[in-house]
């Protein structure tokens, strides 16, 4: 059988079983039990199996990932979202789309607690949106900054999606972590001055209201007490690597001792807390591993058949259109998020992309900014972005034809910042 039938029948399959809401790592597994006694013989194949499994989990590169899962357990379950919301609220003044403003800045700084653009957006939707429509705001006002700011999670360490990336795709941790910040910074300010042009050209959209006068000295409280430990723990993550004092696997471990003694701190560290953040740490791992596991003898198996071979023999014919391929692999990704989750999307489109990266000469680091940009924007793509039905679930009355327009800017700013990021590669690798 030719390469690229055997990759469609794989491929088809795979995609068939998700859309019919069998758990990707079962999909992955199902498929795998089909084809590998095809390729390898039963007995040989089920060997390759349980080997693959035992391999792909003993990689030292994926330790990071339950340590940054713990970090927003432990936060979500101290219940300090809505003091950190408080905290920004005091320092937003009277700006034009005041809370959405102070969406777009509660969901950065809860990017980098949460690690997980779907908890974000949850916590972000039952927090303010009540409060923006008792204010007048309309949808695009109100849900849309919630759609673009809850998915900075992934481009903001700690970045459980980004470290998988990279277990999956063979990229550097550290630099990747690095990579992602800038651009997630500037996507939020993009946001933010999108919200501000909005409602200066239409005020009516999210009306001003009188705020109540908070003195400095009670900002100056607040910000020390809520928002200034957030830095902290960003340079747990980020910081000790940027500066060589540990790796990165070493920075999960103090990103995760950071949320644990800011918990502490506030006096919300207790048993049912610490109980509840690492039953929760478990359950999400274990989905996590199983998933990477599936992945990785998909990828042996895609290897073995000659699909990868084949893959990058049609790549070498048109490397110097390198600008098209490229094009064509981030709509790949773009139209797959229409449809699956962050995860699916990933473990089935990495084990393709990267030998074609590679013959491309593309740098994995620079490429996978871009493509977890993407994936964000898969999140909040209609029809059936995950983030779309968290929204729905956390604000029931408003119309799923509201949230999609609402969720249509900032994918357009998502894409422009994809497109920034090719024309200009420093803005991802000058870190």
């Amino acid at each position: 059988m030719e390469w690229y039938f055997f990759l469609l029948i794989i491929w088809s399959i795979l995609l068939i079983l998700m859309l019919m809401g069998m758990p990707v790592a079962f999909s992955f597994f199902a498929v795998i039990i089909i084809i590998a006694p095809m390729l390898w013989g039963i007995g040989p194949g089920m060997s390759q199996f349980i080997n693959s499994i035992a391999d792909s989990l003993m990689n030292f590169s994926l330790l990071p990932i339950p340590l940054y899962i713990l970090m927003g357990e432990v936060i979500f379950h101290s219940k300090l979202a809505p003091d950190i919301i408080d905290a920004i609220d005091k320092w937003i003044g009277k700006l034009p789309g005041r809370l959405s403003l102070l969406t777009v800045c509660a969901g950065t700084v809860f990017a980098a607690l949460t690690g997980t653009g779907i908890a974000s957006t949850a916590m972000l939707g039952k927090s303010l949106v009540p409060e923006m429509e008792k204010r007048g705001y309309k949808t695009p006002m109100s849900v849309g900054p919630i759609l673009g700011s809850g998915g900075l999670a992934i481009m903001i360490p700690p970045s459980t999606l980004a470290v998988l990336m990279c277990a999956v795709g063979d990229i550097s941790v550290g630099k990747t972590l690095l990579a992602i910040t800038v651009p997630g910074l500037l996507m939020a300010g993009l946001y933010a001055i999108y919200i501000i042009f909005r409602c200066v050209f239409n005020p009516s959209i999210a009306p001003p209201y009188s705020v109540e006068y908070s003195p400095f000295k009670e900002k100056l409280t607040a910000f020390s007490k809520y928002i200034l430990p957030v830095g902290f723990i960003m340079f747990m993550v980020v910081g000790v690597i940027y500066v060589g004092i540990a790796t990165p696997t070493e920075a999960a471990g103090t990103g995760a001792l950071g949320c644990f003694i800011l918990s502490a701190c506030h006096r919300r560290l207790n048993i049912n807390v610490i109980k509840q953040a690492f039953i929760g740490t478990i359950r999400v791992t274990v989905m996590i591993y199983l998933i990477i596991a599936g992945s990785d003898l998909f990828s042996q198996i895609l290897s073995y058949s000659g699909a990868v071979t084949g893959l990058t023999e049609f790549a070498l014919r048109f490397t110097e259109y390198k600008f098209i391929l490229f094009v064509a692999m981030q709509t790949v990704v773009f139209m797959l998020g229409m449809f699956m989750n962050s995860l699916s999307i990933m473990m089935i489109t990495l084990p393709i992309f990267m030998p074609i990266i590679q013959v491309l000469q593309f740098d994995p680091v620079w490429f996978g900014v871009m493509y977890l940009i993407n994936i964000e924007t898969g999140a909040i793509t209609p029809p059936f972005g995950m983030a779309l039905f968290v929204m729905k679930g956390v604000t029931p009355e408003i119309k799923m034809g509201e949230i999609w327009l609402a969720a249509i800017p900032y994918i357009l700013l998502n894409l422009f910042m994809i497109l920034l990021i090719y024309i200009f590669p420093p803005i991802a690798l000058w870190f």
